[in-house]
């Protein structure tokens, strides 16, 4: 019992690392497992039912860099401002730049091929400057109206958790758009896996945030949704920009439907 046990904390701490060394850009991070040929079940496999403990983590972080600053006595805009900067900071502005670069090719391409070519673009155009301005700025708002440092927290961690939870649904039943990128390398994970990942984020959000939490995942679920469909029409399925794009529509939905309820 006790070695099932330890096999099983095993297998969470491992896939824990896996997810995070996708999802963030922290350096003691062990990456190895994206550097070697790619599994024939994709780099997620399993690992996915651990993303919402990463998000959790990030959530976490960004609000312990909050609560640290408002309790210094800086006006609650910076803190959430800081806030904000942290998270970027720790996945390299991994979702950001995915949100830009959707932005950018469903709103200036015309046919499929030329939105996948515009979001392979490294530069930023008006669409995407666009989007991270309004999108940032709805968060920033959120945050600052909650006005309470236990509030933020747990509304960062639950929207963290809840936000990246859905990207694994993304992934299983969204076909990808491309034959390569790194949505085709990350692969489908297993049913299982997608289903205890969302199972999670839902407990998260209930103990963080009660009943308000419920209601925050279900409109981010919605806001997900939305995504997976328009970009089933703007180019046949997802990538890994859309998934970006896609945490952080469902992170700011919660945000704003936590601040909304209050």
């Amino acid at each position: 019992m006790a070695r099932m046990v330890e096999r099983e904390l095993r297998g969470w701490f491992k896939d824990f690392f896996a997810a995070a060394g996708l999802l963030t850009r922290i350096p003691f991070i062990r990456r190895s497992r994206f550097d070697d040929e790619i599994p024939a079940d994709g780099l997620i496999g399993r690992a996915a039912r651990a993303f919402p403990f990463v998000g959790l983590a990030i959530g976490l972080v960004a609000g312990l860099a909050y609560a640290l600053f408002a309790a210094i006595g800086l006006p609650d805009v910076i803190a959430a401002i800081i806030a904000l900067a942290v998270g970027a900071l720790v996945t390299g502005a991994l979702h950001e730049d995915g949100l830009a670069d959707t932005a950018d090719g469903f709103g200036g391409g015309q046919s499929r091929d030329d939105k996948l070519s515009i979001m392979r673009d490294s530069r930023i155009g008006a669409y995407g400057v666009i989007a991270l301005v309004l999108v940032l700025g709805a968060k920033l708002g959120a945050l600052v109206d909650l006005d309470h440092i236990g509030l933020v927290l747990a509304s960062l961690m639950a929207a963290g958790a809840t936000s990246r939870a859905l990207l694994p649904a993304m992934m299983r039943w969204v076909e990808p758009a491309r034959v390569d990128g790194l949505s085709v390398a990350a692969g489908r994970p297993p049913a299982s896996a997608v289903f205890m990942g969302l199972g999670l984020a839902l407990l998260l959000s209930l103990i963080l945030l009660n009943w308000t939490g419920l209601i925050a995942l279900i409109i981010a679920t919605i806001g997900a949704c939305g995504m997976a469909f328009l970009a089933r029409r703007q180019i046949g399925g997802q990538t890994g920009d859309v998934l970006g794009a896609t945490q952080q529509v469902a992170e700011l939905l919660f945000l704003l439907t936590v601040a909304a309820i209050r």
